[in-house]
């Protein structure tokens, strides 16, 4: 199943959540909704499913339109953020339910079954309630009860948020590797953007109710499409700088631009990890603090005593040598580029 998003606008009082978005996702893609909360990521997810009614756009379900069609007659698959499992049913009962709606059969109804617990690793758990779980193993009943009535179209709405850092990144792993093995369209909603970037095909970008770029991860890490992009993709360093000879002018630093605006001034956006920072005690950079961070360290100071500047790099590289808090170092912008200052939040 493809899915198709018109023009979708939808107020809630004087509140707009989404204001005319549109994408598009392939059948058999994984495509992740990324944003700060209030973006409109969930009102998507649940305008697609039928639980909420769009004020103008449409929603169309492998090339069929589906305003107006019930939730229940839809055939997709939703997984929410807490789990929503059903306290006083076994993981057995739970996982059946949608089955039981469907009024299958009672043997196909328990074929179902077994074979989604073996697809999600939890066999020998049927007679166990919610409570006796954790919490990456509610999140997989979840998974399976979606699953069960064979949805065309799975959604899920921050699907690890409930669940600590570690079980997070096994639980999306795992996801992924049960994306590609079940081959369902997929389209899910997180803030987190590695969570998106580990996981999906393709991102859509939304803040504010608006669609700020679509693209691959790498499309969207190496290409933003706009400086809240740039901001909001990984961390940055950005500036308000004068424009010079294809360069910008921050501080006494010249930084080369990929792309030179047509303006006089911009708002210049140099991600962490494209640029060096070395020990020179010309330098017009003074180290703030190193931060060890595992295999990484990094890097804090300030460009002429007053421009805030953030770097990392490797915990054993070479240009960590003689860099020290107090101490001054030289700076060499390897990647950067340029917005209009008006672009963007500051």
């Amino acid at each position: 199943m493809g899915i198709r998003v018109d023009n979708l606008t939808k107020r809630f009082g004087a509140f707009t959540a989404l204001e005319n978005v549109g994408f598009e996702v392939e059948a058999g893609e994984l495509v992740a909704l990324l944003g700060p909360s209030g973006g409109g990521k969930s009102t998507i997810l649940r305008i697609i499913a039928g639980l909420e009614t769009p004020d103008s756009g449409a929603v169309w379900l492998d090339g069929e339109r589906v305003d107006g069609v019930p939730a229940n007659e839809r055939k997709v698959g939703f997984v929410f953020q807490h789990y929503a499992l059903f306290r006083h049913m076994t993981v057995e009962q739970n996982v059946e339910f949608g089955l039981r709606v469907q009024k299958t059969p009672r043997e196909e109804r328990r074929a179902r079954v077994d074979e989604l617990l073996r697809l999600v690793g939890l066999q020998g758990y049927e007679r166990r309630r919610p409570a006796q779980l954790s919490g990456g193993q509610r999140q997989r009943v979840a998974l399976a009860r979606a699953l069960a009535p064979r949805p065309r179209l799975l959604l899920l709405d921050e699907p690890f948020a409930a669940v600590d850092a570690k079980v997070r990144e096994e639980l999306r792993d795992w996801v992924r590797r049960l994306h590609d093995q079940v081959q369902l369209t997929s389209l899910f909603v997180t803030h987190d953007q590695e969570e998106a970037f580990a996981l999906s095909d393709r991102v859509v970008v939304l803040r504010h109710g608006h669609v700020e770029q679509i693209g691959t991860p790498l499309e969207i890490m190496d290409r933003p499409g706009s400086e809240f992009v740039a901001r909001f993709i990984g961390e940055a360093n950005v500036y308000d700088a004068s424009i010079e000879d294809g360069a910008a002018i921050v501080g006494s630093v010249r930084v080369p631009l990929t792309v030179t605006p047509d303006a006089a001034r911009a708002r210049v956006v140099v991600r962490s990890y494209d640029l060096k920072l070395w020990a020179d005690d010309a330098g017009p950079v003074r180290v703030s603090r190193l931060v060890p961070l595992g295999d990484r360290v990094k890097v804090e100071g300030l460009i002429d005593g007053e421009l805030p500047v953030v770097a990392y790099f490797p915990r054993r590289s070479s240009l960590l040598r003689g860099l020290e808090a107090g101490g001054r170092a030289a700076i060499e912008v390897t990647l950067a580029r340029a917005y209009p200052s008006a672009n963007g939040a500051h």
